[in-house]
């Protein structure tokens, strides 16, 4: 017997996660970006991470063929960029809403993101709706300030005593 999708959502809504932007550019899309939860280290040594992205996604479609990506780790502050990069608006009018820079790959890096990781794609699987995209990550940048959290569905601030 296999889990309803609802079940299967209801159960994934306990698992809290950071929240991301993911982001790439090539000649015939310009800027792309999105926001995603679904990221996790894969490897210190290589140093590799992993993102999952909608197959109708148009970022997803950009990073296949510039074959680089960057993941934005969002502060706390931040809950608006999530927002806009979750959809609704176009990928010009996301990318006119905050300061970015562009990294050695050619992504771009938002410059207030809690973290941003540059990386070239070595692997994309398909699993269900989702490219599984596998990247190296060639540079890593760290600013300070606490992470945007996602859990029950909704933003979370963490509470220190």
């Amino acid at each position: 017997m296999t889990i309803d999708v609802d079940s299967f959502k209801k159960a994934l809504q306990n698992w809290a996660s950071g929240v991301t932007v993911v982001t790439t550019k090539t000649d015939r899309f310009g800027c792309q970006g999105m926001t995603a939860t679904a990221f996790s280290s894969v490897s210190a040594s290589p140093p590799l991470v992993l993102v999952c992205l909608n197959k109708s996604a148009d970022t997803a479609e950009g990073i296949k063929e510039s074959q680089c990506f960057a993941v934005n780790i969002l502060n706390s502050d931040q809950q608006e960029i999530s927002n806009s990069f979750a959809g609704g608006s176009s990928q010009e009018e996301r990318f006119k809403s905050v300061s970015w820079s562009e990294a050695a790959t050619g992504s771009p890096i938002l410059d207030s993101s809690l973290a941003s990781l540059d990386c070239r794609v070595v692997n994309q699987v398909f699993a269900g709706t989702h490219w599984v995209i596998i990247g190296e990550v060639q540079d890593a940048i760290c600013r300070s300030g606490e992470p945007l959290l996602y859990y029950q569905g909704a933003y979370q601030v963490i509470l220190k005593p």
